[in-house]
């Protein structure tokens, strides 16, 4: 575990934690480190919701880690990057990227939150899967398996360094005859090319310009790390698709995406080649998360908040969030694609918005 991204100092545990194998295989983990008991994961007093943290961002991403019960196991259906959203084995992260969604809810503070029912997760994606049946037509997502997003409001990479959940996952998967899974990562964790995915599970390496990113990605994996990972996890047994994702506008931007993309170009194999997709996803922003941002890390707002190139947009879940105007933003994904096609031509591009 490097500790770099994490030196757990301190546990917030649900009462029940104890009672699952994969709890009492964390906290033996860490035997010397203090204890909380909490009620909830979703309440943390003096932790969640708490202004005077902001400042203490990435110092408690790296040395707070919340344990907790999931008491919920709904399958959403998406459609875009999956044709399913999974239940997710944690919530949170140690890194400490600039745009993530996940920490609008949880207010100034947002480690991980690991899951320790990990059985009762695994069930409830078997039994979804099973209920489906054979996936009979052809999508963007995928021609031949039901794909689930396994990591939505979380790293995999990084949960993988905490507990065994991830290889659960990636295991339940390779057994599945009908589904695949799939996430994106911005840090690159070699154990899990011992996984043994065996075409399974799809590693979405996310890949932004690095001039951009040493802003944006805080405590990630470098994008070299990244882009030279892609071969080696092809060769592991893991369909590997890229994640130009967030793309963020900015005087020349569309040099340095040329600029990364021809550094890919230049390094994939054939085999990485031959399997090669992509997603597209243009910024979406949050005043609530403008104003934490300010809090601990300003300068990533000057590239987020742009209000002459953005509109305020309704979400699905009902909340306002900040997005490049229609028109604006239209021409800006056609040139980005255009890009994509000139300079990668090999990559097929699964969605772009």
């Amino acid at each position: 575990m490097p500790p770099w991204l994490l030196d757990i100092r301190h546990i917030y545990l649900e009462p029940r934690v104890t009672e699952y194998a994969r709890g009492r295989e964390i906290l033996a983990r860490f035997p010397d480190v203090g204890r909380t008991e909490v009620p909830s994961h979703w309440n943390i007093p003096g932790l969640h919701g708490n202004a005077g943290l902001v400042r203490d961002w990435v110092r408690l991403k790296r040395q707070v880690l919340v344990l907790g019960v999931r008491k919920t196991f709904t399958v959403r259906e998406n459609g875009r990057s999956a044709d399913w959203i999974a239940p997710g084995l944690a919530n949170g992260c140690a890194m400490s990227c600039a745009y993530c969604y996940v920490p609008r809810r949880k207010g100034f503070a947002n480690p991980i939150t690991t899951f320790v029912n990990i059985e009762e997760t695994l069930r409830a994606l078997r039994r979804h899967a099973e209920r489906l049946g054979p996936k009979t037509e052809p999508n963007q997502v995928d021609p031949r398996f039901w794909v689930y997003d396994v990591g939505e409001n979380s790293d995999l990479s990084v949960d993988a360094l905490l507990s065994g959940n991830v290889r659960d996952l990636v295991a339940l998967y390779r057994e599945l005859p009908n589904a695949k899974a799939s996430f994106a990562t911005k840090f690159v964790n070699r154990e899990l090319l011992t996984y043994d995915p065996q075409g399974k599970t799809r590693v979405r390496f996310s890949l932004m310009p690095r001039s951009v990113a040493r802003v944006l990605d805080v405590r990630t994996s470098p994008m070299r790390e990244r882009i030279a990972a892609v071969n080696d996890f092809v060769e592991a047994g893991y369909e590997v698709h890229l994640n130009f994702s967030p793309v963020v506008i900015y005087e020349g931007w569309t040099a340095d995406y040329a600029e990364l993309l021809r550094e890919v170009r230049d390094s994939l194999s054939e085999k990485a080649r031959a399997q090669l997709a992509a997603e597209v996803i243009f910024l979406t922003h949050n005043a609530a998360l403008h104003e934490v941002n300010l809090g601990w890390h300003p300068r990533a707002e000057r590239l987020l908040w742009r209000p002459g190139w953005q509109e305020t947009k309704r979400s699905e879940h009902g909340g306002e969030n900040i997005r490049y105007r229609h028109g604006f933003k239209g021409k800006a994904v056609a040139r980005f694609t255009e890009l994509l096609a000139r300079e990668l031509p090999e990559c097929r591009v699964r969605y772009a918005f």
